[in-house]
C-alpha cells in the first residue's frame, strides 16, 4: 500500500524547509508567491491533505464553532423555531468560508456550556440561538462572561452584557409595520405577544408599535394579549378577543407563528381577513408566504444574521474588539392587510 505523502515529502521536492511548506499551505505572506504556488502545486500532485487535528493540537485550537439551539414549543416534534432554521444555512456557509467546522447541539439552560465546549477544546467559541425566558438566560450569559468564554448570541442588545449580541431593530420593525397599518386607515389595534422582560425582542416590537400609536393619538384604541411564539397561543389570544368583544381593525403579532394561529382562529370564527381585520406577523419565515391569505410580515435578514454571528465570534476568538449590531427590519407586504 502506498504511504500517505507528508509535508517532508513536499519540502524535499520543492527544495524548501518543512516550516516553509507549512506556511505556504496556509497562504502565509512570509512566503513569496512563487514558492507558495510551487509548494501548493506539489501538494496537489501528491494528493496531500493537511492533518487538521494535528495542526489544531499545536495551536491549541479546535477550528470548530459550537452552535447551541434551545428547544422552543412547536406544533411538531422539531422543537426548533423555523426562524432559526432559516439562519442555520447562512451560519454553516460562513463557517465554511472561514475554514471552521460547525457543531450543532440542542441544549438545556442548566447545562454548563463553557465546560462542555470551550474548556474541553471541542469548540473555540459558541453561538447561542434562542433562550426561552430571558430573565433565566441572562444569568447564564453573565456566567459565560465571567469564565472568559468566547460567545455571541442572537437577540436584543442588553446593556448589562454589551458586545455579545447580534439582532434586528425590533423597535423599528414594530414602528414600521404599525405605521403601514395606520396608513391603510386602521384606527383600532391589538398586539399579541409578551411585552415584558421575559421576551425583550417581543417587548421592543411592542414598544415600537405602541409608541407609534401614541404619536398618532391612537393608543387608547389598543389592547394587548400575552402569547408565546406558537400557533396555539395566537389562536387562544384571538378567542379571548372575540369573547370580550374587543376585536379590532388590525392585529399586530409578535411573530409569524402567532399570526398563523390568529388567522386560523379568525377563519374558524368566520371573520374575514383582511376585510374585517388586518393581520400582520414578524420574522418572514418561509411558510408565511403560503398562508391563507398570505401574511404581511416584518423580515429579519437571516443571511446577514448568520454572517454577522460567525464573523463577530471569530473576532472575539482572535481577541479583537466586538460590538453589538442591530440590522434594519424590512416590511414584506402581502394579502393579510389588504394592500397587496
Amino acid at each position: 500500500m502506498k504511504e500517505k505523502a507528508t509535508s517532508f515529502d513536499i519540502a524535499h521536492l520543492a527544495g524548501v524547509s518543512q516550516s516553509t511548506v507549512s506556511r505556504a499551505l496556509n497562504n502565509s505572506p512570509l512566503v513569496n508567491q512563487e514558492t507558495r504556488d510551487r509548494v501548493q502545486r506539489i501538494a496537489r500532485e501528491l494528493n496531500y491533505k493537511v492533518d487538521k487535528n494535528a495542526s489544531n493540537l499545536r495551536k491549541q485550537k479546535s477550528s470548530t464553532i459550537a452552535l447551541l439551539l434551545f428547544e422552543d414549543p412547536t406544533s411538531d416534534d422539531s422543537m426548533i423555531n423555523p426562524f432559526f432554521l432559516a439562519m442555520l444555512g447562512s451560519i454553516t456557509r460562513a463557517c465554511a468560508r472561514a475554514n471552521y467546522d460547525l457543531l450543532v447541539s440542542f441544549q438545556n439552560l442548566e447545562d454548563d456550556w463553557h465546560a462542555e465546549y470551550e474548556d474541553s477544546n471541542k469548540a473555540d467559541g459558541i453561538i447561542l440561538l434562542g433562550y426561552g425566558d430571558y430573565t433565566d438566560y441572562q444569568t447564564k450569559v453573565a456566567q459565560l462572561e465571567s469564565q472568559g468564554t468566547h460567545f455571541v448570541r442572537w437577540g436584543a442588545p442588553d446593556e448589562a452584557h454589551p458586545g455579545v449580541s447580534i439582532g434586528c431593530d425590533n423597535y423599528q420593525g414594530g414602528q414600521s409595520i404599525t405605521s403601514h397599518l395606520i396608513g391603510l386607515g386602521k384606527t383600532s389595534f391589538a398586539f399579541i405577544g409578551d411585552n415584558g422582560d421575559h421576551a425583550p425582542e417581543f417587548k421592543a416590537r411592542f414598544n415600537g408599535y405602541f409608541e407609534t400609536l401614541q404619536s398618532h393619538g391612537l393608543d387608547q384604541s389598543s389592547v394587548q394579549r400575552n402569547a408565546i411564539s406558537t400557533e396555539d397561543a395566537g389562536s387562544d389570544a384571538v378567542k379571548s378577543l372575540l369573547q370580550s368583544g374587543e376585536l379590532p381593525q388590525a392585529i399586530v403579532c409578535a411573530s409569524d407563528l402567532i399570526a398563523m394561529g390568529v388567522l386560523r382562529a379568525l377563519r374558524q370564527a368566520k371573520v374575514n381577513v383582511p376585510d374585517d381585520v388586518a393581520v400582520v406577523g414578524y420574522d418572514n419565515i418561509a411558510v408565511s408566504a403560503y398562508t391563507t391569505p398570505s401574511l404581511t410580515t416584518v423580515q429579519q435578514n437571516t443571511k446577514l444574521a448568520g454572517e454577522l454571528l460567525v464573523n463577530t465570534l471569530l473576532k472575539a476568538i482572535n481577541n479583537e474588539d466586538v460590538q453589538d449590531y442591530l440590522m434594519p427590519a424590512d416590511i414584506i407586504i402581502r394579502q393579510s392587510c389588504g394592500s397587496e
